[in-house]
């Protein structure tokens, strides 16, 4: 099989499209490279705007993977314009484009951010996505243009996936986790805004894992599908990394917990996706901060701008001013 992977050079992509070659399919990667290449030699490599992708592009693939897009909260909320655009606008364009080209199924990388604000209530598939800000709004849309789209044969598949964190080699230092095993290393301290908060977190490897699940699942299926390797308070989240690293580093790290208001609070069942698609994470809080640490000399410089997707952002910002 031939698979076209849009917005693969990223952090997930980078991941992902090894264990995708690993299986014998043969890739290609649609990317601006704002991230750099971190991708094997064996996969195919094209520098296009998504936006120019036309049919004859297309031709020659069975199946799509949308990863491109702004990817999290601070990038949205500092170019709202351009987070619809390439969340929204962007994903729909392309599934059109390949269901006109024949393409046999849609993959698109979505987030359990829609959720918003869901107090202590478990979030199914079925349950109304209430996010007020510019990034989940942006992710909601996108998944219901390409969901529009699905046919007899045209399968979309939309993987609602929660906070990916772990080693890639287009590494971010900006997600939750990873974040924390940065904070820790640089400065022996953790900060909590608020513990009480809900996040569903989903590990780099469980995350490619569903990935391959929807790739390989029956044609017939299309729709919905939370994804995540569990869920977790923030607090319980800082304990537990300061546990991994405490433990293996034989260092002393502290926690600076804080009580400021969160508007976004969520947590999500999987069941729907370990039904159907057969997906069954593996990992955990403790694993990922393994994995990190097992990597930690692939990333060793910390404060490195590539690592935060923000800072990146901006810098092209200004570059096209």
């Amino acid at each position: 099989m031939k698979i076209l992977v849009a917005g693969g050079a990223g952090y997930i992509g980078s991941a992902l499209i090894p264990k995708l070659l690993d299986r014998g399919y043969k890739v290609d990667v649609i990317d601006l490279f704002w991230f750099g290449n971190h991708l094997p030699k064996e996969a195919g490599v094209v520098n296009k705007d998504l936006f120019r992708v036309d049919e004859q592009d297309l031709h020659g693939y069975e199946q799509v993977i949308f990863l491109a897009g702004l990817s999290n909260d601070p990038m949205a909320e500092f170019s709202p314009s351009k987070n619809f655009i390439y969340n929204a606008a962007t994903p729909a364009y392309l599934a059109y484009m390949a269901k006109r080209a024949g393409i046999k199924r849609f993959i698109y990388a979505g987030s359990c951010s829609v959720y918003g604000y869901r107090g202590n209530e478990l979030s199914t598939e079925e349950d109304p996505p209430v996010s007020n800000y510019p990034y989940g709004i942006s992710k909601l849309q996108g998944e219901r243009a390409v969901l529009q789209m699905v046919e007899k044969n045209f399968s979309t598949i939309c993987l609602r996936q929660g906070t990916v964190c772990g080693y890639s080699p287009r590494m971010r230092l900006d997600l939750v986790v990873n974040a924390m095993f940065k904070s820790a290393m640089t400065d022996q301290i953790i900060t909590v805004n608020n513990p009480s908060i809900w996040r569903p977190v989903l590990s780099m490897h469980d995350a490619a894992d569903a990935y391959i699940r929807a790739i390989e699942c029956h044609e017939d299926i299309s729709g919905i599908f939370n994804i995540a390797s569990g869920n977790y308070t923030v607090g319980e989240i800082a304990d537990l990394v300061r546990n991994v690293m405490e433990q293996r580093l034989k260092m002393n790290i502290r926690l600076d917990i804080r009580q400021q208001q969160d508007f976004r609070n969520y947590k999500v069942s999987i069941e729907k996706a370990r039904n159907i698609l057969s997906f069954k994470p593996r990992h955990d809080i403790e694993s990922i901060v393994n994995d990190l640490l097992d990597n930690k000399e692939q990333f060793k410089e910390l404060n490195n701008p590539e690592y935060y997707n923000i800072l990146v952002f901006k810098e092209l910002e200004k570059k096209q001013k």
